[in-house]
């Protein structure tokens, strides 16, 4: 019995066997293949498979069920690209510009994404898991393309608010790669490397983390609820702000993660750090101290009509915590988890809720607007609500004159009769928000998702 030996090299040292395509002949390839996509009598399916296309540009069309397995694609322009069911197994993407391109149900195992700029890409559904392609060399031996490492790779890759839902990637080499706000939902990462990953504000709910390595990762503000982490690699890894509900940590090594404290931690009473903060605020600063309660669990206690008024809560959780009639003016709650929790009429001018998680919140006619400074190089201090949670979030009323809320997600909030003018929606999901009586003037709603002015 004859064994065949694989040999492996490199997709560099590989020669393909055609010449190298030019930007004139894959216009004209792409141009076809737009008569595919519309069925037209002449389209023909492009066919690009094992061509070297490197820093060509196909930014903005439609490649849909097109075959570009193994074609080297390093530094090419791939912008807005439409590669639905597309056929990108062991493909070169290293470097290539992926902002805003749509890989749903794309094959691309084996593919090579290191240092790509996937920002705002969709993978959904599209297979991410390894490959490996074979091509006969010279000498009849079969040769196994590859990229310096086995499976799938993400490396130094920067993939912000990309949609993975449903992906597959298990055993996948993400290490270092920017993952800032990405959508992961359901995504099986089982034994894939993150190791030093950036996943802030990430969504994971459902995802299976088997044995995947999270160490020296930051998932700060990211949501893993109902998340497995049998046996995953959290040491070292930055867990401040993180949603972890119906998360099972039995098994997970978390030696010197980062991780929320209770308030018992605190060597005097919350009584006691409220008194010193009023103190500190009557006096202007020369008496008393500044309450700093970040990174602490705050979800026994009832802060209802205290006077908290730039007082530091980042990364504090607050959930369904009583805050009615609270101030909060110049506050900092950013990355706060305050889901169903009441601030009705609170006074929260100024405050700080950039990555604050504020979904199903009650903030029935509180007060988000400017603050005035007197003497200062600003004539007024904003409130900030950029990348905030704040789906389901009740607004009625609101004052939120100024306001930032640049990429924050308001699915089905109610903002009815809120004051919104010269406030920055840049990007906001307004998916069924309920925006009527609501006052708009001037407010800047440029790429704001799903906004219907009636």
């Amino acid at each position: 019995m004859t064994t065949t030996s694989l040999a492996s090299t490199s997709i560099d040292d590989i020669e393909l066997g055609q010449k190298k395509i030019t930007q004139a002949e894959l216009d004209e390839i792409l141009k076809a293949h737009e008569g595919f996509i519309k069925r037209r009598t002449k389209g023909v399916r492009a066919n690009l498979k094992l061509r070297d296309l490197s820093y060509l540009d196909l930014g903005g069309h439609d490649l849909s069920e097109a075959d570009l397995s193994g074609s080297k694609l390093f530094g090419a322009n791939m912008r807005g690209v439409k590669l639905v069911n597309a056929n990108l197994f062991a493909a070169d993407l290293r470097s290539a510009n992926l902002e805003h391109t749509e890989f749903r149900r794309a094959d691309l195992r084996g593919a090579c994404l290191r240092g790509a700029v996937m920002n705002d890409a969709i993978f959904i559904e599209a297979d991410l898991r390894g490959g490996v392609m074979l091509k006969p060399g010279r000498d009849g031996e079969l040769k196994q393309l590859s990229h310096a490492e086995g499976g799938v790779q993400l490396g130094s890759a920067s993939a912000q608010r990309a949609n993975m839902t449903g992906a597959k990637i298990s055993n996948a080499f993400i290490l270092q790669t920017d993952l800032t706000d990405a959508v992961l939902c359901n995504v099986r990462f089982i034994r894939a490397d993150l190791s030093f990953s950036n996943l802030t504000g990430a969504t994971l709910q459902g995802a299976d983390l088997t044995e995947a390595n999270l160490s020296g990762a930051c998932l700060q503000g990211a949501v893993l609820s109902n998340v497995c982490l049998a046996y995953t690699n959290l040491r070292d890894a930055d867990l401040i702000g993180v949603i972890m509900d119906s998360v099972d940590l039995s098994t997970a090594d978390l030696t010197n993660a980062s991780i929320i404290q209770k308030l018992e931690g605190f060597d005097a009473s919350l009584r006691e750090i409220i008194s010193s903060h009023s103190e500190w605020i009557s006096s202007g600063g020369r008496k008393g101290r500044r309450a700093d309660l970040s990174k602490h669990d705050l979800t026994q206690e009832t802060l209802a009509g205290l006077n908290l008024s730039a007082c530091n809560l980042a990364y504090s959780i607050l959930k369904g915590v009583d805050m009615a009639k609270v101030s909060l003016v110049m506050a900092d709650l950013s990355f706060a988890d305050l889901r169903d929790a009441d601030l009705s009429n609170s006074d929260m001018r100024g405050v700080n809720f950039t990555r604050a998680t504020l979904t199903g919140a009650k903030l029935t006619g509180a007060r988000l607007g400017p603050v005035e400074m007197a003497g200062s190089t600003v004539s007024h201090w904003t409130s900030n609500l950029e990348s905030a949670r704040l789906s389901r979030c009740t607004l009625t009323g609101c004052d939120l004159r100024g306001a930032k809320f640049n990429r924050a997600d308001l699915t089905n909030a109610n903002l009815r009769g809120a004051d919104l003018r010269q406030a920055v929606l840049q990007d906001a999901v307004l998916t069924n928000a309920d925006l009527r009586g609501a006052k708009l003037d001037g407010a800047d709603l440029r790429g704001a998702v799903d906004y219907n002015p009636e």
